[in-house]
């Protein structure tokens, strides 16, 4: 990533957050790296260096400011934009696949060489993909230490670390101090009541629009799976080693949440998909600004600033959600959806969860206990009878068929996916359509640059806005929406 030095310094010199997660900022005479927002006193030009990531800062030997956490910034809009290798790497590490699978993992997952992608990555961020998870796996701990009572040791394992005194090591580059100073450094805060429950901020660039976000979850929300309720989105979540649930409420600067996990491993991939889920690393004055140069926009964008793509939790989940909410009100979906989670099969004992009422707690094998749990697996769905579907038979065989792709690895919809190679997956099983498709690349594979023209509430949108209303003619004015297509897709569905 190539930055200039007057347009980074200028936005250090007047604290602009916008730029918080762009960019590292290191000061050379203090030894410390900091976000561009950092409240100190602006350093000295001759004394600022500018990185692409925390990983790239702290390789050259600059550790975290206590005061503005850098390390806690929003993640780079430019993941939401890239769909290129070094892009589906940052997620990738994002969501542990470097703590699970080590560097060989990450890289037979993007198709490349270890070396070639450290090459990659180097050239991009500053760092290799092990620095850029050690990065991570810092952050990691010190969440689990300032919001936990677990001992040192349980926490060095959760964070990813091979051996506590790499976790001891690690901890007093990157901030500076030993462990046991940082939870001393809390305070009189205490820790969140109940093994597993860590309380965190999530940040974000504002303006966010709270209200489009959960109005778009609420009427969306499977009964068991999730919940809005008191400006609160609740739900339960399957992770790489177990279940959870989160509650995630948005506040001025940040969305609060409270996350409950099986197994502590799941932390930095629970974040992740948080923050994929409500959109935290867009950049909405960049969105705004195109969108609002369109005349018919204008007043729509100036009335809702800040309107963010829901995205998704679980690849699968929003697969099965868009082929059965294919030409059917989301009512409708809504409806199928409850009736076939209901007769979902647990593995462990064998039987159909038929009678399971929404807020009853569920054990460890299916689920979070507190009433919600994840959604179901792929190896579920092929267990559910034919009577759970409730659809059409060409729809029931269009979902199994995308289980078995799924399962048997031929469909791949995790958070790195090549977004081009899933499509052409999904578009060879039958029953899956460009709608299916299109809607896909958009919320689950995190496409900024999505109209699905031939939605019936788009089209509608479009009308209100007295905007052209047919596929083709809508596909050619949209152009001048590029690359933000998806935020007016969901403008659209707003004003229709």
């Amino acid at each position: 990533m190539e930055m200039d030095f007057e347009r980074c310094y200028r936005a250090v010199d007047s604290r602009d957050q916008r730029f918080d997660g762009w960019f590292y900022t290191g000061v050379t005479s203090t030894g410390i790296y900091c976000r561009p927002s950092c409240p100190a006193i602006t350093p000295k030009r001759q004394n600022v260096r500018f990185f692409p990531s925390a990983a790239a800062a702290q390789g050259a030997g600059l550790r975290a400011c206590r005061r503005c956490r850098p390390d806690a910034a929003p993640g780079s809009p430019l993941w939401d934009v890239r769909a290129d290798v070094v892009g589906r790497a940052m997620r990738l590490i994002a969501d542990g696949v470097v703590d699970r699978d080590g560097v060989p993992g990450l890289a037979s997952r993007l198709g490349y060489t270890e070396r070639h992608l450290h090459r990659m990555l180097s050239a991009e961020m500053g760092a290799g993909p092990l620095a850029l998870a050690r990065a991570q796996r810092a952050q990691t701990a010190r969440i689990l230490i300032e919001t936990t009572e677990l001992a040192m040791a349980e926490i060095a394992f959760a964070a990813g670390f091979g051996s506590v005194r790499q976790f001891n090591d690690t901890l007093r580059e990157v901030y500076a101090s030993a462990p046991s100073d940082l939870r001393t450094a809390r305070g009189r805060q205490q820790a969140p009541a109940g093994a597993g429950t860590i309380a965190l901020r999530l940040a974000y660039r504002p303006p966010l629009h709270t209200r489009a976000l959960l109005d778009f979850l609420a009427v969306r929300a499977l009964p068991g799976v999730e919940e809005v309720r008191d400006l609160t989105y609740r739900r339960g979540l399957r992770l790489p080693h177990g279940t959870g649930q989160v509650e995630l409420t948005p506040a001025d600067g940040h969305v609060a949440a409270t996350l409950r996990l099986a197994d502590l491993r799941d932390l930095a991939p629970a974040v992740a998909r948080c923050r994929r889920l409500l959109d935290l690393d867009a950049d909405p004055a960049a969105i705004d600004a195109t969108l609002a140069a369109d005349p018919a926009l204008a007043p729509v964008v100036a009335a809702e600033p800040g309107i963010r793509v829901p995205r998704a939790v679980d690849g699968f989940e929003q697969a099965v959600r868009a082929v059965i909410g294919q030409q059917v009100s989301v009512t409708s979906a809504r409806t199928t959806l409850t009736r076939l989670l209901a007769h979902r099969v647990d593995h462990e004992v064998g039987e159909v969860d038929e009678d399971q009422s929404p807020g009853q707690p569920h054990d460890q094998r299916g689920g979070s206990a507190g009433g919600l749990r994840g959604f179901l697996s792929a190896e579920e769905l092929l267990g559910v009878p034919d009577s759970g579907f409730g659809m059409p038979v060409g729809r029931r065989e269009a979902l199994r068929g995308l289980a078995r792709a799924v399962v048997d690895g031929s469909v791949d919809l995790a958070p790195g996916v090549d977004r081009e190679e899933a499509v052409r997956g999904l578009l060879a099983l039958p029953g899956i359509g460009p709608w299916t498709a299109n809607y896909l690349t958009m919320r689950a594979f995190g496409d900024p640059d999505v109209l699905l023209s031939s939605d019936l509430a788009v089209r509608r949108g479009a009308a209100a806005l007295g905007l052209p209303d047919t596929p083709p003619t809508l596909d050619r004015y949209a152009e001048r929406w590029r690359p933000w297509r998806s935020y007016a897709t969901i403008r659209l569905w707003r004003a229709a």
